[in-house]
């Protein structure tokens, strides 16, 4: 089984100071990785799983309505649509008896990768960018969000304080 062990320093910029992937990377190896990142990539990390939960949030529920908005081959959609429902993202539901039809509602995990959809976006933003990119604004106030990682206990921006990896057979 391979490791997920990194420690990361800060010193003006972030430095991966080590990881080792003994083992060839595939779904079934990694998707039982200690790492949750290794984890979550297993059913997640495809661009196509990572866009179908962007268009789900937007409000796409239905098979034509991903295929149309993505491009996307019918084999390949239906793979993704499978693998997002049994990993518990999507629920279907009938919509439809005649003809039957189902549609792909966010459950609440699904929910919840709102925020990490809105980081590769911030991340797209300042890497990626060029050209006129979407903008995404808060209803409520009208403001446009500028989305930051920090984490809940100390308040801190994740990325500017140092990082220690606990491994779970260490203390």
């Amino acid at each position: 089984m391979s490791k997920c062990y990194y420690q990361i320093e800060m010193n003006n910029t972030t430095n991966l100071k080590a990881s080792h992937y003994q083992n060839s990377m595939n779904d079934e190896n990694i998707s039982k990785e200690s790492c949750p990142i290794a984890r979550s990539l297993a059913f997640a990390g495809d661009a196509w799983s990572i866009l179908i939960l962007r268009d789900a949030h937007a409000g796409l529920t239905r098979f034509d309505q991903f295929r149309k908005s993505l491009g996307i081959a019918p084999t390949i959609l239906t793979r993704r649509l499978a693998t997002m429902t049994e990993e518990g993202l999507l629920e279907k539901r009938r919509y439809s008896e005649h003809p039957p039809r189902e549609e792909y509602l966010l459950t609440a995990a699904g929910r919840d990768f709102l925020p990490v959809l809105f980081m590769i976006g911030a991340w797209g933003r300042q890497y990626r960018g060029g050209g006129k990119l979407v903008r995404f604004f808060d209803v409520e106030n009208g403001t446009e969000i500028e989305a930051v990682a920090v984490d809940e206990v100390t308040g801190a921006k994740i990325g500017t304080r140092p990082i220690r990896t606990v491994m779970p057979d260490e203390s």
